[in-house]
């Protein structure tokens, strides 16, 4: 596919578990066992699996991958990256400060976000506030812009579930790319139709449900302490309790076979079932490890789903009512 004048894989790394820990308050909002040395090879591993798109955000470990990311992508022009602003952060304390509603923050938070990734622009700027009014973010945007205009991003968006949302600011010169969230759990049609409609890229977060379909968890497996996956956060959904959410494990094995249809793993399936829903679609499933990024880049050579499996997958698969799901 192309983004931005370059054609890239339809797939993409999201760097959130590389950033380690970071707190609200004493709420981890972080992955556990992130090690920077790993982190490193596995970028480096995307990158030579033909993955060029790397997502990241200034919260992620407080600044910390943003960091990651520049030591690992020195030397490689033909690497993209995406980041998010929205959230104020203090690195030496790894810790998450409030939403930055302030239109005179965006050109700072910009610039430290340059400073951390080493580079002179960002190629996908998105606003990493979810549930903002559309009066609310017109002014955020509207300094977006500006920084567009300076050539300070290539590109911007919006990281949002609200299609609505999407729609009334979408038309804005530089407005590219929405982020939402999308899995074979939580169907988004109707963002969907937005982003089909206004001609952008979705950027699909939670694409494995914070690793549920990856297929590794059951009925028995715990969340260490300390992971986000062990709190009550509302992003948490596929878990509960620290272990996974019995209603996913249950649809999970209502699809499995489908998913692993023609030689794929329950990842590589998931995956496919987005690229089958649109080419517009970038899953950008997170990743820490070499082994977990070689596997998730495998997906490539198989391609979307046939139509046949889609259909079967919709025709067994029982879906939560939309106001229950997770975002």
């Amino acid at each position: 596919m192309k983004l931005l004048d370059t054609e890239i894989a339809p797939l993409g790394m999201g760097c959130w578990p590389i950033g380690g820990p970071m707190f609200s308050g004493a709420e981890p909002l972080g992955y556990t066992n992130a090690d920077d040395g790993e982190s490193i090879r596995a970028i480096h591993a995307a990158l030579s699996a033909g993955i060029a798109l790397f997502d990241t955000a200034a919260v992620y470990g407080a600044g910390h991958a943003e960091r990651l990311l520049a030591r690992a992508l020195k030397g490689r022009p033909e690497a993209l990256v995406a980041t998010k602003i929205g959230i104020a952060i203090d690195e030496e304390k790894r810790q998450l400060l409030g939403e930055e509603t302030d239109p005179r923050a965006v050109l700072p938070a910009i610039d430290r976000c340059l400073a951390r990734l080493e580079r002179d622009r960002i190629d996908v700027l998105f606003l990493h506030l979810n549930d903002l009014s559309v009066p609310q973010v017109e002014p955020l945007f509207e300094a977006m812009e500006r920084a567009w205009g300076m050539g300070k991003v290539c590109a911007y968006g919006w990281s949002t579930d609200l299609s609505a949302s999407v729609r009334a600011v979408a038309d804005r010169p530089g407005f590219m790319a929405v982020q939402h969230a999308m899995n074979i759990f939580i169907d988004a049609p109707g963002m969907q139709a937005t982003v089909q409609e206004k001609g952008l890229h979705a950027f699909i977060r939670s694409p494995l449900g914070m690793g549920l379909l990856t297929g590794k968890y059951d009925a028995a497996s715990v969340m260490p302490a300390g992971d986000i996956r062990a709190t009550a956060n509302t992003v948490t959904g596929y878990f509960r309790n620290a272990r996974p959410n019995p209603l996913f494990l249950a649809q999970l094995d209502a699809v499995r076979d489908l998913l692993t249809s023609g030689g794929r793993t329950p990842a590589q399936g998931a995956l496919a079932w987005l690229w089958a829903k649109s080419d517009r679609n970038v899953p950008i499933p997170g990743a820490r490890t070499v082994a977990q990024i070689e596997g998730l880049a495998g997906a490539l050579a198989f391609g979307p789903l046939p139509a046949d499996v889609m259909a079967e997958i919709e025709r067994v698969l029982a879906r939560q009512p939309e106001e229950e799901r997770p975002r």
